[in-house]
């Protein structure tokens, strides 16, 4: 479970922002948004608001390429354009069980190698009291280095940089590199990252084949986002009567007009009133998308895994987006979470659905790029549980909202066209 996620000169972010899901249980409201996991406190779910451009999705690019480097595989990691610094540093908190774990590290994407590494276990007692007990420090920048394993600080002097310390070691000869290196990809492997402007129906498809348990939860997932559709399924061949070679078979949306899977969704069907017809020819867009984000949704909830959304309300009503959220939000999810970027202002809700620490924005400006909660503003700013955050929201009070001039392009075509003579 994901509790904090630390990031420094990467893609849109030069000064370190910090992205945090733990609930301030000061307030008791809406108690049932928040996992309580022993000691810790962590919110059920977060949306993230802003501008266009402004870097709500260059934040999960962040845990997109974090997940990539914590599974050993290539990474884009990119350090900020308008800065000479080509080092990236990512830091993640997260919990495993009851345990909370640290992780950081130092990423040169010139050199395209790992200067810096420190891994360490948050302790908290009885009394809240918190210590931190250091697993593992690699400074190849300040020549640092210090390992509870015996013989790994000397070995990790002489390592390569290519790679995290884990994945060039043998885990064999050190029982904390080997937990630290189990701890890490468990965690990386419960995220799962979702565009909702490219979001494929591979994963539906799959659990729609299988006719099992989680066939009938997807199912039920669609038909209850939709309350004209009768059914939703996969068929077989001679259930279908399209000539797959007809100009009107392929969707119109780009995202789900993938060749090489093009015949497996031609096998989705709708069922109205009795009838069924090809989903990807009659359903709408907004369906086909729910219909490709349920599969997500339900292993997410029933493997307890961290569902990073981008632009989760992509032709979706308001009332859908809500109702998912409200999905995550539920005394019932136990171990999962739901991150998500959005503009839709109906969801900015923290009378009916939202903690003020699960509301955050992402704001820009020419000296940079800034990322902060609806809990930073207090009752001594004018903001409380109670206020009208969308009302605050529009009149720019929080900031992250843009200030179309649209009107300028106007003037200039009718400017233009009068000295042409039109």
């Amino acid at each position: 479970m994901l509790l904090e996620l630390r990031v420094a000169n990467c893609f849109a972010y030069n000064e370190e922002v910090i992205f945090s899901l733990q609930a301030d249980m000061r307030s008791k409201k809406f108690s049932t948004n928040v996992h309580n996991i022993g000691s810790f406190n962590v919110v059920k779910t977060a949306g993230i608001y802003g501008q266009n451009n402004a870097g709500k999705t260059c934040l999960l690019k962040c845990i997109t390429e974090l997940k990539k480097i914590l599974l050993n595989k290539k990474t884009f990691l990119m350090s900020n354009i308008f800065t000479a610094d080509d080092i990236c540093k990512i830091g993640v908190s997260f919990l495993e069980g009851n345990r909370e774990f640290s992780y950081d590290f130092h990423f040169n994407t010139k050199t395209k190698s790992y200067t810096y590494e420190k891994f360490a276990e948050i302790k908290k007692d009885t009394y809240g009291n918190i210590s931190t007990d250091v697993w593992l420090l690699k400074d190849s920048e300040n020549k640092t280095y210090m390992a509870v394993d015996e013989k790994l600080q000397d070995v990790m002097q002489v390592a390569s940089q290519d790679n995290l310390l884990c994945y060039l070691i043998d885990n064999e000869q050190f029982p904390h590199l080997a937990e630290m290196k189990n701890s890490l990809r468990t965690f990386a492997n419960k995220i799962e990252i979702v565009n909702m402007n490219n979001i494929p129906l591979k994963r539906t498809i799959s659990f729609l084949k299988n006719h099992g348990d989680m066939q009938k939860k997807i199912v039920s997932f669609i038909k209850s986002a939709d309350l004209y559709l009768d059914d939703f399924r996969y068929v077989s061949d001679d259930e279908i009567e399209i000539d797959e070679n007809a100009d009107n078979v392929r969707p119109d949306e780009h995202a789900l007009n993938i060749p090489e899977e093009l015949l497996e969704q031609i096998r989705l069907v709708s069922v109205y009133k009795g009838r069924p017809v090809p989903s990807m020819l009659f359903d709408s867009t907004g369906t086909k998308k729910i219909a490709a984000l349920a599969g997500y949704v339900i292993e997410a909830l029933e493997k307890g895994r961290i569902l990073v959304v981008d632009e989760l309300d992509s032709s979706l009503h308001f009332k859908i987006t809500r109702a998912i959220v409200t999905l995550f939000n539920n005394e019932l999810n136990d171990n999962s979470q739901l991150i998500f970027t959005i503009h839709d202002i109906n969801l900015m809700d923290c009378k009916r659905l939202f903690r003020k620490e699960q509301i955050w924005f992402i704001h820009k400006d020419m000296q940079g790029v800034y990322l902060y909660s609806l809990s930073d503003y207090t009752a001594k700013m004018g903001v409380r549980d109670t206020s009208d955050i969308v009302n605050k929201y529009q009149k720019g009070i929080m900031g992250a909202i843009p200030e179309p001039d649209l009107i300028n392009t106007l003037l200039e075509i009718k400017k233009e066209g009068r000295a042409d003579g039109e």
